[in-house]
């Protein structure tokens, strides 16, 4: 049985490679100028390094361009793009039309992986993307197993990619809501905002839930209270021919990815070489539970819940 793609965030050179050697397929990258809510930054000159060490191992390199465009970042677009494509970067994800026109201007060829992080929830509008030139899909992950089994049976010329582990985005604003909050209420001692602070938001109808907040470059950002993790019914997924499982790395420490990525990378082996006797190993679960933070329950996110419209 032909395996999946197992895909994993990181926020620095040597992070990736890390994960690389635990068993990932394939890790993203970025430089915040281009990228949204990433752990840290890769530059280019780095990207000329860690590109050829993964391709050398097997292992996908993929650059994140899903930053919000605006006016003045669009000059430096096709450069940056450019130099992505000379330095033979797997692909690039992205979510904004302008930089599928940067890439038809200046790195034709390059691979896209189209990620509109909520919209992508139908075939159609995934076969629109795809007919611009995008080999790959990264579905919402509001939609349940059903949903994303049925969008795969739908595009058989186009990768689909789900995320089975880690935190997810819940809001974003371009807007600094933290520093404009603190202004607002005269605070004038400027609390520390970015990603390593801690800051959450609780909400007084559900005092128990801490949502992860921070503010950078690229605005806002409040993420989920709990984690997906997809680890025991990842067969699921396996046998409906999904093509990439991403792990997200994001508020997460190395050693926590590492046991995650070596977690999945255990059940897509042994599921893959016999389909027919696989059973799940529980002890693939304890290693990654050993890490998790007692605040943060392991849910199954969307995958089965009744969707109504």
């Amino acid at each position: 049985m032909e395996k999946p793609e197992l895909y994993i965030s990181a926020g620095t050179a040597e992070e990736a490679r890390r994960y690389v050697e635990a068993g990932a397929d394939a890790v993203s990258v970025g430089e915040h100028r281009f990228g949204m809510r990433l752990s840290g930054e890769v530059m280019l000159d780095e990207l000329s390094d860690l590109i050829p060490w993964c391709h050398e191992r097997g292992a996908r390199v993929y650059v994140m361009v899903n930053k919000i465009i605006d006016n003045e970042l669009l000059p430096q677009l096709p450069d940056y793009l450019a130099r992505v494509q000379q330095l033979q970067a797997d692909a690039v994800v992205f979510g904004d039309p302008a930089v599928l026109i940067a890439v038809r201007q200046a790195a034709q060829g390059l691979s896209l992986h189209w990620n509109a992080e909520m919209t992508s929830t139908n075939y159609e509008t995934a076969n629109y993307w795809g007919s611009k030139g995008s080999k790959r899909v990264v579905l919402a992950r509001e939609l349940n197993l059903d949903e994303t089994l049925e969008i795969k049976s739908k595009l058989p010329n186009m990768e689909v990619q789900v995320q089975v582990h880690g935190i997810t985005n819940i809001y974003h604003s371009k807007r600094s809501l933290v520093t404009n909050y603190e202004n607002h209420q005269g605070d004038s001692q400027g609390t520390s905002k970015g990603l390593e602070d801690g800051l959450f938001l609780i909400e007084q109808e559900r005092k128990d839930e801490r949502y992860p907040l921070y503010e950078d470059e690229n605005g806002t950002h409040i993420m989920s209270s709990d984690d997906i993790c997809m680890l025991e019914n990842l067969h699921e997924l396996l046998e409906g021919k999904i093509d990439s499982l991403k792990i997200e790395g994001l508020l997460k420490s190395p050693e926590y990815n590492e046991a995650v990525v070596r977690g999945y990378r255990q059940v897509i082996d042994a599921f893959c070489s016999d389909p027919e006797s696989y059973v799940f190993d529980e002890q693939w679960l304890d290693a990654i539970r050993e890490l998790q933070d007692p605040r943060r329950e392991l849910t199954y996110g969307f995958f089965y819940k009744e969707q109504v419209y």
